[in-house]
């Protein structure tokens, strides 16, 4: 009897560190009878996975993920419903997707006179002398396929400053009253790197304002303000992750900005992971170069090691940097930047283990700076780099000369490409490029074949910013409507394994997380998103109506559409 009394203690610590231990092994969920995609060779495919904090610590059988089971498990019952690693979307303007959703979206403006109509609407809104700003219209589908004047615009709100923005970014259209306050007239000089839309015949100008020279304006229009911003980036946050992103690759942020980002992710306000870039050459990108990068900050939610540069226009606007004149316009496009201005960043940038990304859409552009690149990898060799393989990217890379394309590969730059894009830019490119220079457009197929990384993104706002879209776009290379044709190659549309990879695997490489995320691996981050269908197998036009389910992100349920119960 004492020898009993002696031992129970030890018998029940025993106990309790076994209980305690199971307790500590159990996962805290598990999602269960799915159809999951892992992006991982040694694994495709599974049925369950079992997370742990914000890591995942199974993925295999639903019968073998029940030993993950304890007290305080969550199951999820998957129904058959498709997961895969979770999405990145690889240039996605994040501050921007929030402003199209608070403010005046110029998106649905199917019509010149649809777009007059908004602005004439908003000016008896806000009343005289308020500045009147949009943007998301584009006139591919107008009759005819023009850019607005400053006179239609009087006509409509002639007592506003108005300033209106084209879908891509690179171009704009003031009025009367927003061209005086920035003093541009028929003498006013263009700047490097942007134009003044002026009239052939009296040399005024139309009100159209292309890349630099948009600057003009914007500097006059009052700033947004703290609370205006915080909204923006709430709104396109919370957008994202119902949606299904799980990490959005932001190209280009100023400083305050960059604050506001880390303010939020120290409140709890944001559960999107962000690979964030600074622009430069400017303050922010000075101060990256001085600092050092951020990485893994807040719990792996937040690093910011990347430089972006934007080096040419656009191919709508005619802006973009092309070796040859435009077929439809007497214009090359231009260059952003000087060459050499980018130099001494570059190498720096080298020494100091900073990424650069580099907007180029013209082949003029993608080849010069697949040069400076070259250049600058020759001038500050491995040993001088605080990170050997930099994996600089070229964001866009949409018109390649056939002898530029495996420079990517041979250089080990990343081409950062928007599916989305083709789609949209196929129904004016063949007037803008002509026959020749369309197989060097978009090029995902060969790009890929040739050995580089290539990318996904949605450049959002510019494009809707949905993961759905690009999949399709990159697999079926086909309008939402499902035409093509011909001249749109279709030869260069992926497969639907490499399309995963792009918007999964690839991404997360090139923001150097491959040993965290971009594959449903035991050890890895639990990102996942959980989808209505199995895009790996539905007809082309399914694949648009699949739906986010669900979000996780580091073990936590961002999102959840309510169709998938926890128990």
């Amino acid at each position: 009897m004492k020898l009993l009394c002696y031992l129970l203690p030890f018998c029940c610590a025993a106990h309790l560190l076994a209980e305690t231990s199971a307790t500590s092994a159990a996962a805290d969920f598990i999602f269960t009878n799915g159809n999951i995609y892992t992006v991982n060779s040694a694994q495709p495919h599974a049925e369950a996975i079992a997370v742990k904090g914000e890591r995942i610590v199974f993925v295999g059988s639903k019968e073998e993920v029940k030993k993950h089971s304890g007290a305080a498990t969550k199951t999820i019952d998957l129904r058959g419903n498709t997961v895969v690693p979770g999405f990145t979307d690889s240039h996605y303007h994040l501050f921007e997707v929030g402003e199209r959703l608070e403010t005046l979206d110029l998106s649905s403006a199917s019509s010149l006179q649809v777009l007059l109509a908004k602005i004439r609407d908003q000016a008896q809104e806000l009343g005289p002398g308020h500045w009147i700003t949009g943007r998301g219209w584009i006139e591919t589908f107008w009759k005819p396929p023009v850019f607005p004047t400053r006179q239609q615009l009087d006509e409509v709100a002639g007592a506003n400053p108005v300033y209106i923005v084209r879908a891509d970014g690179h171009g704009a259209v003031a009025n009367s009253k927003a061209l005086r306050y920035a003093g541009i007239d028929a003498k006013t000089p263009d700047p490097f790197g942007g134009k003044i839309g002026r009239d052939e015949k009296t040399g005024e100008p139309t009100g159209t304002l292309l890349d630099n020279a948009m600057d003009l304006v914007q500097k006059k229009i009052p700033a947004p303000s703290t609370a205006e911003k915080e909204l923006w980036l709430k709104s396109g946050a919370a957008r994202s992750v119902a949606l299904g992103w799980c990490e959005i690759q932001n190209p280009g942020s100023n400083l305050p900005e960059v604050d506001l980002l880390q303010r939020f992710y120290l409140e709890g306000k944001l559960k999107l992971r962000i690979y964030n870039a600074v622009w430069g050459p400017g303050p922010a990108a000075d101060k990256l170069l001085k600092d050092g990068p951020i990485i893994d900050a807040f719990d792996h939610h937040f690093t910011m090691r990347t430089i972006k540069v934007i080096f040419d226009g656009s191919l709508g606007s005619h802006s973009a940097a092309l070796l040859e004149p435009y077929s439809d316009a007497n214009t090359s496009g231009f260059l952003t930047q000087k060459p050499e201005e980018l130099r001494p960043m570059f190498r720096e940038a080298l020494r100091q283990g900073i990424q650069v990304e580099t907007h180029a859409i013209g082949d003029r552009a993608n080849r010069t700076i697949l040069d400076l690149y070259e250049e600058a990898f020759k001038a500050v060799p491995p040993n001088e780099r605080k990170v050997k393989e930099p994996r600089w990217r070229v964001e866009h890379a949409q018109i390649l000369a056939p002898n530029d394309l495996p420079r990517f590969a041979r250089l080990g730059v990343i081409a950062s490409m928007q599916p989305s894009h083709a789609i949209s830019d196929f129904f004016f490119a063949p007037r803008r490029l002509g026959e020749k220079r369309l197989a060097g457009a978009y090029a995902w197929q060969s790009l890929i074949k040739s050995g580089a990384i290539v990318i996904a993104g949605s450049d959002a706002p510019v494009e809707k910013g949905e993961p759905m879209i690009e999949f399709y776009a990159a697999v079926a290379r086909k309008s939402l409507s499902g035409f093509s044709a011909p001249d749109w190659h279709p030869e260069e549309a992926v497969t639907r394994q490499q399309a995963l990879e792009m918007l999964t695997r690839w991404p997360a490489y090139a923001a150097f997380q491959e040993q965290e995320k971009g594959s449903i691996q035991p050890g890895k981050l639990a990102d996942l998103t959980i989808l209505s269908d199995d895009i790996m197998k539905i007809a082309e036009p399914d694949i648009l109506r699949t739906r986010c389910l669900m979000t996780v992100i580091g073990g936590e349920i961002a999102f959840d559409s309510g169709e998938l119960s926890a128990k």
